[in-house]
């Protein structure tokens, strides 16, 4: 398996002049979600897909030694698809704004997957969110539960075809390590409170 971390957004909702990926929880936030794949030892390599919205973003994961794949910084969903027609093997994907994920929940995400479908998203419960204090902006409704997105999914790149729709299912997670992106200055004081 494939280690895919996304790193090439503007971070515009976050309002800073910093790159939103290179602000600091103990080290800046991409380290966090680098490290943690890689200490997780699951996948056989690890990708940065950066873009020219994040230069600096992209010159720090480079000078850490990471494989990198340059992405026309179109968007999120255009990037990633254009990526994962690069690859053979499943590649779990991950937003690199998760400053709390860690080694342990990658190897439950990756040990649960079952390869059910082409693609299997993480999803964590509007009950969780409420419960710590995050403010979701796009919400799902799965198994009659409101539910959110982390920015992590496990893919089969082999049955994607372009952009066309893939049938996805869905694993609830409900936990502060995936549950907390850093997308707005109020995400930002809740990981100095977590």
């Amino acid at each position: 398996m494939i280690g895919l971390v996304m790193c090439g957004g503007k971070g515009t909702r976050m309002e800073s002049v910093q790159e939103k990926l290179l602000l600091k929880y103990k080290k800046p936030i991409i380290q966090h979600v680098i490290s943690a794949l890689d200490e997780s030892g699951c996948f056989s390599k690890i990708v940065c897909a950066t873009s020219c919205n994040a230069p600096k973003t992209s010159q720090f994961v480079k000078d850490l030694g990471m494989s990198t794949v340059e992405t026309k910084g179109e968007g999120y969903v255009e990037d990633l698809n254009h990526i994962l027609e690069s690859f053979d093997d499943d590649v779990f994907v991950v937003s690199g704004d998760l400053a709390l994920l860690d080694s342990e929940i990658v190897q439950k995400i990756v040990s649960d997957f079952e390869n059910r479908k082409s693609w299997t998203s993480v999803l964590v419960s509007k009950k969780f969110l409420d419960l710590i204090g995050v403010k979701p902006e796009y919400l799902v409704n799965y198994n009659g539960e409101e539910c959110a997105f982390t920015g992590i999914s496990i893919v089969n790149p082999k049955i994607i075809v372009g952009m066309e729709p893939v049938q996805e299912s869905y694993v609830v997670i409900d936990d502060k390590r995936v549950a907390i992106n850093l997308n707005t200055k109020s995400d930002c004081d809740l990981l100095g409170a977590a």
